[in-house]
């Protein structure tokens, strides 16, 4: 086999190959082994059929068709490799000539690649977010564990803001009760802002047996979006009573025994917080710088897939889950179609460059992965899919993604080098080092590993 490789742009290239005659007998003996197990003649047991009678009752061209077929593969995988060509994607096969007995010659165009020039990046300074906790910040978060402790008693008097209310709601179109438009016993905060519009000014002033009629634009079932007339019967009325900020309150909510102790944690935990904050915005923002230093070609094709597996992904899971299309979400954003085409392109190109960016530098910098750090990756991909550890495993080895998983965590420690490499200030001036704190550093591996994640294109070198 021969096999030249012609370049036609930084992302592209057009192999051609001519492959001698006898190179295809293993296929063509294949092919008709294939035929005989699929057709019958006359005087032939299945199977037995000579060759010469399958090329004269079914033609010789049919032969030769399947076992090009089955042939081009390997050629076409011979020549990437003698080549030292990484591909992505599916290649466009072109068969430019088939003599029988002679020679197979074909070509195929594919995406590549782009070679990268990675240059030095220490000089990144980015700017993070002080880690400051104020007074308010910790009274804030204790107001937020004093309203989980809240409890609920039946009052004699007309709802209020914070009431726990039990409704019956009726919901009318144009005179007529939806068969979905009636529902008993439904619980709901006053002002919580949940429901439908409007039904907070409803039942504000409203008692235990009474009711109240309003108008509001329906939220979803049968009639979504339409006006509707919703009668709303108030069945029980309840306050909210919070406890006391006291140390009782610090020894119920908590294994802290005084107040002080309590707020203290709180300090604690919300600068710990913070400082995860910090180590997420670094490696945010010096990704964005190290994708401004290098210069990315970018393949045509896989970006048209890229931008066509957001939308799909969009479109068919996380809007069918939440029972919308794209023309009711796009209204619901305040988008034209335009606007959303423009942003899933620059989102897609984005993706496209930090992977190829990453990769160049996991090849730059030898970075190896670990079987402890593969592992504490699938451990968290399988939290945020809501599978357990051991079903994630298996669907990933099944579905032959481990060397996906293992570039992302690749990516991931290449991202991390970049931010320990970079200069990093606080708004208030003073550089930070996130190795100072084990904690620290893994929160940026940990980070930089999901935003190789989020950046995943799903193409398949070598396919």
């Amino acid at each position: 086999m021969k096999s030249a490789v012609e370049t036609l742009n930084p992302t592209r290239v057009r192999l051609t190959v001519e492959v001698p005659f006898e190179e295809l007998k293993p296929s063509l003996d294949a092919a008709y082994k294939k035929i005989n197990q699929q057709v019958t003649v006359k005087g032939f047991r299945q199977g037995k059929i000579p060759a010469r009678v399958i090329d004269q009752r079914f033609g010789r061209g049919a032969v030769l068709e399947e076992a090009v077929n089955d042939a081009l593969p390997k050629f076409y995988t011979e020549a990437v490799n003698e080549g030292e060509l990484n591909v992505l994607g599916q290649p466009e096969v072109d068969i430019t000539e088939l003599k029988d007995g002679e020679l197979l010659a074909f070509t195929a165009e594919v995406d590549i690649r782009p070679a990268l020039e990675i240059p030095d990046y220490s000089g990144i300074e980015v700017e993070v977010d002080a880690v400051e906790v104020s007074d308010e910040d910790i009274d804030k978060s204790v107001e937020q564990l004093r309203e989980r402790f809240a409890t609920t008693a039946p009052v004699e008097r007309a709802a209020q803001d914070g009431d726990v209310l039990t409704l019956n709601l009726e919901a009318k179109v144009d005179g007529e009760v939806l068969e979905d438009g009636v529902a008993e016993g439904v619980s709901y905060t006053v002002g919580s802002g949940e429901l439908l519009d409007g039904i907070d000014e409803a039942v504000t002033g409203v008692a235990a047996g009474g009711e109240a009629t309003f108008t509001s634009e329906l939220k979803g079932g049968s009639a979504e979006g339409k006006e509707a007339e919703v009668k709303v019967e108030v069945t029980e009325v309840k306050s909210r009573e919070l406890p006391e900020l006291d140390d009782d309150f610090a020894q119920l909510a908590s294994e802290f025994d005084t107040l002080e102790e309590l707020r203290a944690d709180s300090r604690k935990r919300l600068a710990q917080m913070k400082k995860y904050d910090q180590a997420t915005q670094a490696q945010e923002k010096v990704l964005d710088e190290l994708l401004k230093l290098v210069e990315v070609p970018m393949p045509e094709k896989l970006l048209a897939d890229e931008i066509e597996t957001r939308k799909h992904n969009l479109v068919n899971h996380q809007l069918g889950q939440m029972g919308l299309d794209l023309a009711k979400y796009l209204e619901i954003q305040g988008k034209t179609e335009e606007e959303f085409d423009a942003e899933t392109k620059e989102q897609a190109e984005k993706g496209i460059k930090t992977q190829f960016i990453l990769d160049e530098l996991v090849n730059k910098e030898k970075l190896n992965v670990s079987q402890e750090e593969l592992t504490e990756h699938l451990m968290r991909r399988a939290q945020s899919s809501g599978m357990s550890p051991d079903q994630f495993a298996q669907a990933v080895v099944e579905g032959g993604q481990v060397p996906m998983l293992v570039g992302e965590v690749a990516r991931g420690k290449a991202l991390a080098v970049v931010v320990e490499a970079a200069t990093v200030k606080d708004s208030n001036g003073e550089v930070i080092d996130l190795d100072d704190e084990d904690e620290t550093a893994e929160t940026v591996d940990a980070e930089a590993a999901e935003a190789a994640e989020a950046a995943d294109t799903d193409e398949k070198p070598g396919a």
